[in-house]
Order: structure tokens, then C-alpha cells, then sequence
């Protein structure tokens, strides 16, 4: 994997801007909705290189069908009660559970994070519903580092749902947060890429029962 430092990191340590300025909401319907920040975190290239090499990575493989395949990405989880992997992270918390922390099912409190190492690894379409996602509504706030890519939301079933896909360009910092009944009404994916792209590290910020 090569890893580019950003031509934004002015090496003064990462922090947070301020989360409203910036911050799009939209309504999606049946008491889903989606907010993004561009660019909340900064300064975030020392943050994105410790997750890169420190956090315990594991491959995992999944039943497909009739065969077990292996997860085209590396994951890692961090519970309620376990320290996580980067201080900045316990910031970035904090500040989502100040803000999102009135929504049902309360604060979030666990951590799963994702590396896609290149342009191959990807997640397929789907909705953040074992545990109580399946049945109530829920906040998953997601943070990106490294390199750019792509993020689809669309509604469940597709085309024959109704409703217009959306598409996030998710760069390094960005924030996206999937509110309401967005997990049992709208799945969403980050599809493998033919362009040549570096490393990325998605942080998935959930309420306690949501995976």
C-alpha cells in the first residue's frame, strides 16, 4: 500500500472544525435522513498513518451461497468498554455524541473501522441491521480518511424502491451520518474502483446493539 500525505495537513495536529458550519442535511423519506460534512477533521494524515499500521487488521470470511469467500477489506472493533485505537477518536466521539447523542437509541459509544486497501476492496450493498438497526431507528455516523472514494446509498430494493439513489464522493475527514430509519429503509456501499487509488479507513460511529 502507498500512502500519500495530504496536501491540506499543515502538521499542526489533527482537530475537529466546527460541526454545523458546513454540515448538509437531507430528508429521504419514511423517517430517513443523511447528513455530510466535508472536511470535519484536520490536519488528520498522523491520525490516518498510526490507524494504517496500529490497529490490530483482520481478514474475515463470509458464507456466500454456497462457498466461503473472503471479505474484500480489513476490519477491526472496538466496544463500548475498550480503548480506542487513537486519542482523536475519543474526540471525534464526543463531539457526535454531543450532537447526535438526543436521537433514539442514545449516544454512540462503539467504533468499527474499515481499510480498504486499494481500488479491489469494497463493501456490497446493505443496511447496518443486526441488533436493534433491525427494528428502530439509529444513528451511524462515519469518519474517512485517506484516499477518496465513492459512497452509495440507495433505497432497499433498488430501482423498484422508489426514490433516487445518492452518491458521496467521501474524502479525507469527511463526515457522513445515516439517521432515523435510514438502516432499514436505505442500504448503502462503497463499490470497488478500476482507478488506481490508495488506502482508505472508514470509522463507523454506533449506538450500543447496532452492527
Amino acid at each position: 500500500m502507498v500512502i500519500q500525505r495530504s496536501l491540506f495537513d499543515t502538521g499542526g495536529g489533527p482537530g475537529l472544525g466546527v460541526l454545523a458550519d458546513g454540515l448538509v442535511r437531507e430528508d429521504l423519506g419514511d423517517g430517513a435522513w443523511v447528513e455530510h460534512r466535508p472536511g470535519w477533521a484536520t490536519d488528520a494524515d498522523a491520525v490516518f498513518e498510526h490507524l494504517l499500521t496500529e490497529v490490530p487488521w483482520r481478514a474475515e470470511r463470509r458464507k456466500m451461497y454456497d462457498r466461503i469467500v473472503d471479505v474484500p477489506r480489513l476490519v477491526a472493533f472496538y466496544g463500548e468498554a475498550e480503548r480506542l485505537p487513537h486519542p482523536f477518536l475519543d474526540e471525534v466521539r464526543r463531539a457526535l455524541a454531543d450532537r447526535y447523542g438526543g436521537e433514539e437509541g442514545g449516544p454512540v459509544r462503539t467504533a468499527g473501522l474499515c481499510l480498504y486497501r486499494g481500488g479491489g476492496d469494497s463493501v456490497a450493498w446493505h443496511g447496518d441491521t443486526i441488533g436493534r438497526g433491525a427494528t428502530h431507528d439509529t444513528v451511524v455516523a462515519i469518519v474517512s480518511f485517506g484516499e477518496p472514494r465513492r459512497f452509495l446509498l440507495r433505497p432497499v430494493g433498488g430501482s423498484q424502491g422508489g426514490g433516487q439513489g445518492r452518491r458521496f464522493e467521501l474524502g479525507h475527514g469527511d463526515l457522513i451520518v445515516m439517521g432515523g430509519s435510514c438502516q432499514r429503509t436505505w442500504e448503502h456501499a462503497v463499490p470497488k474502483t478500476r482507478r488506481s487509488v490508495g488506502p482508505r479507513i472508514s470509522v463507523q460511529f454506533r449506538q450500543p446493539g447496532v452492527r
